[in-house]
């Protein structure tokens, strides 16, 4: 009983991402019920003992193996690491195939505006709607709603300014959606989140024009799209 096919069987086995230390856990407490059942220690299985000592460094060494055995046999699906743990998906190159089994659910897309508000939320929340607005010289107000609807923004909570406007902030389905495991990983977020903006005017101004920020918030291409049960994830958004 290889480790690589236990993690392997856990990936397979549940449609929401695995940390390293549950699936650690996972094994473990399984070899140890194992090895208190045996009513003689002549009948416990010699896999048994390695595995009563696994840890999270050889869960991710597993996951690693079996990654490169996937590209090595040219699978349609690999192992991706999500904000909440490890999944097994299938390749971005399948997607179309995958989505045909869910005819009756588009891919919701992003129009233009709506991911430029995105990009300003992501890259400087929390952040209030004017904030925003003043970033952007329009109206954000639909925008809002709609990222909010989409669940890709949250009410983060107030801002200390006159009227306590509202905070927003990105959520975990933001981070899924773009294939990123944190904000860090957004492109060149250190660089832009040093960079000065104009601000809202209840809020302290600022000297620089929005044209400093060069937002660029595109769709990470991902190489997954869908889980073993096919599950397509949008892995971008126009």
């Amino acid at each position: 009983m290889e480790l690589t096919a236990i993690v392997e069987a856990l990936l397979f086995a549940t449609q929401e991402p695995l940390p390293l230390t549950q699936m650690a856990t996972a094994v473990k407490d399984t070899a140890k019920d194992i090895r208190d059942a045996a009513n003689d220690p002549s009948e416990i299985p010699p896999y048994v003992e390695p595995l009563l000592a696994v840890d999270e460094i050889a869960i991710r060494e597993a996951i690693d193996a079996l990654i490169a055995h996937y590209e090595q046999d040219h699978r349609a699906f690999t192992i991706v690491e999500r904000p909440h743990g490890w999944r097994l998906c299938a390749k971005s190159d399948y997607a179309e195939w995958c989505r045909a089994l869910y005819p009756g659910k588009k891919v919701q897309r992003l129009s233009q505006p709506a991911l430029e508000t995105l990009a300003i939320i992501a890259y400087r929340q929390p952040i209030t709607r004017a904030g925003v607005e003043a970033v952007r010289g329009v109206s954000v107000d639909t925008m809002v709603q709609t990222l909010v609807e989409r669940g890709l923004i949250r009410i983060e909570g107030r801002a200390e300014l006159p009227g306590k406007p509202l905070l927003y902030g990105t959520t975990e389905a933001f981070l899924d959606h773009f294939a990123v495991k944190n904000l860090d990983e957004l492109p060149n977020a250190q660089e832009l989140r040093r960079v000065k903006l104009p601000t809202a005017a209840e809020e302290q101004p600022a000297d620089t024009s929005p044209s400093e920020l060069q937002l660029s918030l595109e769709p990470v291409k991902s190489e997954e799209a869908a889980e073993p049960e096919l599950q397509v994830e949008e892995s971008s958004a126009e």
